[in-house]
């Protein structure tokens, strides 16, 4: 562990936001279907990468460097992109030109492994993970350096579905990986993968898209999530337990120190789920974007409200601090 920390761990963040100028239509001007034009998976009316640093900040001060991973020329406005701990990569710098603009998170992170000057391991978190307790590299990776899965109890699309087009591109995606991973391996109802920040060998992520260059080839170059692509969030671990490299907590580990915080349009749920966090307080929270088209004004408010109750403090990339919620106008829209 000492090895592990000597050598330093960064941490990779991928980012977007959907109100940058022209961005919105160019999305739509590539979208072919529904699915690519949802806006869960772009929206940032909370700014939950401002509260994400801030946790890592205050829980995780042992990270080396932090690279945001983002489509050029994205940067928050409230980022201070000239902190010497901070590195912008836009996808232009590690995705090749033919395949951009690219708007699949599946695409982009198959190529976290060639952003420049990450470290040997590092962790990858997507915008809306936050840190909610002390955590350590041991909570990443064991003593020996393989990296730590987290399960869950339910099981993943088989993988007779991968080229259903009845299932969401995401089912799809995983009961693709699950193919790959029973020719190889044999058959197995694998278990989901919870959402919680993923521990990353480089270059075991670099032999994992190598064991299967079309899936790969097809995964990088595909602008939305497609009938053939592999998730490599899911494809990653289940693949490190396969060959040695991954280890997997308990599931009663799993439950205890991740939480899952959908981001609902009933006001109800979200004030019965932020009870629920903050009084467990585990490690991980992830709070995703389920709102679909109106996110509700409520819930809005009252979430960001939250966030600044968890974590007040600005955080040392921030070039100022946020507004109070009831001062931002976006409080105030039933969408962003």
């Amino acid at each position: 562990m000492a090895e592990l920390r000597e050598e330093g761990i960064d941490l990779v963040y991928t980012w977007v936001d959907d109100q940058w100028p022209g961005y919105a239509d160019l999305l739509r001007a590539h979208a072919g279907t529904q699915h690519d034009v949802n806006p869960n998976r772009t929206r940032d009316n909370l700014e939950l990468l401002r509260y994400s640093l801030r946790s890592v900040a205050h829980y995780m001060p042992w990270v080396r460097r932090i690279h945001l991973l983002t489509c050029r020329p994205q940067v928050p406005s409230w980022l201070d992109a000239s902190h010497p701990k901070l590195s912008i990569v836009h996808h232009d710098q590690i995705v090749d030109a033919a395949s951009l603009p690219t708007f699949s998170s599946f695409a982009i992170i198959a190529h976290l492994h060639l952003i420049p000057g990450v470290s040997k391991r590092f962790i990858y978190m997507e915008d809306d993970m936050l840190i909610r307790a002390q955590v350590g590299v041991g909570d990443f990776f064991d003593k020996d350096g393989r990296v730590r899965v987290y399960p869950r109890l339910g099981r993943t699309a088989p993988a007779a579905l991968r080229d259903d087009s009845r299932v969401s591109p995401w089912n799809a995606a995983l009961a693709r990986a699950n193919h790959l991973l029973d020719t190889r391996f044999g058959h197995s109802r694998r278990r989901t993968v919870n959402h919680v920040p993923l521990p990353v060998d480089r270059e075991l992520w670099r032999a994992m898209l190598d064991e299967w260059p079309e899936a790969a080839q097809h995964t990088r170059t595909s602008r939305f999530r497609r009938v053939g692509n592999i998730p490599p969030e899911y494809l990653y671990p289940h693949y490190a337990l396969a060959v040695g490299r991954g280890v997997a907590w308990p599931l009663a580990r799993t439950y205890r120190d991740s939480f899952y915080f959908p981001l609902e349009n009933r006001p109800w749920q979200i004030r019965l789920q932020g009870g629920i966090a903050a009084r467990l307080r585990p490690k991980f929270v992830t709070m995703n974007d389920n709102f679909d088209e109106r996110p509700d004004a409520a819930v809005v408010s009252y979430v960001r409200r939250m966030l600044e109750r968890w974590f007040p403090l600005p955080g040392p990339l921030e070039k100022f601090p946020a507004a109070p919620a009831s001062t931002r106008p976006e409080s105030l829209r039933a969408s962003h």
